[in-house]
């Protein structure tokens, strides 16, 4: 019986690469409107799209970024001032979107601009350490697609929206993960609604990558000052020297797990752009494959075990 499976699969394989690797044609030369473009993944995608011959819209936070930006692109790649947390901006920014497309209408909308938020234990943090997240990196993403579909539905075109690999496994606690993984929700629902209207809407999930959202020094101040505020039974219940040793476990994390080079999401992204198939979902990364992803699927019960071993021991928990 093993024997007939192993054929069935290796052709049901060849059959999917083969799928996979079809391209649309004439797709270079669309429009591409891309969040998030000062740094990171965003910065390297439009760099990208740009070479390829598209013309990139970029939305960037800052006016530096997007002068950094335009300083290595071509004449093609135009930019935008934009805060997709606040929805004026985001108003003003899709309408000049429309603007630059006409009657062309939109090819492709990379949703990527975010944030990490406070790192910290859940019991350290306020409401406003999760709020801030949520509303750019979740309802921002959702204000930022909502304006822009009707010029998508013109085009019938793609959606992209980055998400994580904490979006599917929390490991720490914070607004990044829980705004993750309501990105995971929506990407669902918004798919399955597209599919009439022929828009092909893929979930890109990168692993653990040196981006300028993990910014060492700022993350480093803010729980620092968390920690200098805590009441004292809270310090007493972690213990004086928990602070430095989990920051001394986050550099080591940060050292053995980011990886420096973000061409594999920019890959996945272009491959969403320009397939005649893209994926639904889009894991990257050694450690998505073989640690997120899997723990992912594994019981609840197991999933907290693997996670909370890595976790810093508390000095004295039943302190109250």
């Amino acid at each position: 019986m093993l024997l007939f499976f192993i054929p069935v699969l290796l052709i049901v394989y060849l059959y999917w690469w083969g799928r996979d690797k079809q391209k649309i044609e004439n797709v270079i030369g669309n429009y591409i409107f891309i969040t998030g473009c000062d740094t990171g993944f965003g910065n390297a995608a439009a760099k990208r799209f740009d070479k390829l011959g598209f013309h990139v819209l970029a939305g960037c936070f800052t006016e530096k970024g997007a002068l950094q930006l335009q300083a290595v692109t071509s004449e093609r790649l135009k930019t935008v001032q934009m805060d997709i947390s606040k929805p004026d901006s985001v108003k003003k920014a899709a309408e000049w979107v429309k603007s630059q497309v006409g009657e062309q209408g939109l090819w492709g909308l990379i949703n990527n601009a975010g944030i990490s938020g406070i790192i910290a234990p859940t019991d350290w943090l306020k409401i406003d350490h999760f709020r801030k997240p949520i509303e750019v990196n979740l309802l921002g993403t959702i204000d930022v697609t909502l304006n822009v579909l009707p010029l998508l539905k013109k085009r019938k075109g793609r959606i992209v929206i980055v998400a994580s690999v904490l979006g599917r496994v929390a490991p720490h606690g914070g607004g990044y993960s829980p705004s993750k993984f309501g990105l995971e929700g929506f990407n669902d629902s918004l798919r399955r609604d597209m599919q009439p209207f022929e828009i092909k809407v893929s979930c890109i999930e990168p692993g653990l990558f040196k981006t300028g959202m993990n910014n060492d020094n700022k993350q480093y101040e803010a729980k620092l000052a968390l920690w200098n505020e805590l009441p004292t039974v809270v310090r007493k219940q972690y213990g004086d020297n928990y602070f430095h040793k989990s920051e001394e476990q986050m550099l080591k994390h940060r050292e053995s797990l980011f990886k420096d080079d973000l061409s594999p999401v920019v890959k996945c992204m272009e491959h969403a752009m320009t397939a005649k198939y893209p994926r639904t979902r889009y894991s990257v990364g050694s450690d998505a494959a073989f640690l997120w992803l899997p723990l992912s699927y594994m019981p609840s019960v197991l999933q907290d075990i693997a996670v909370c071993r890595t976790k810093i021991k508390l000095a004295n928990p039943k302190f109250v």
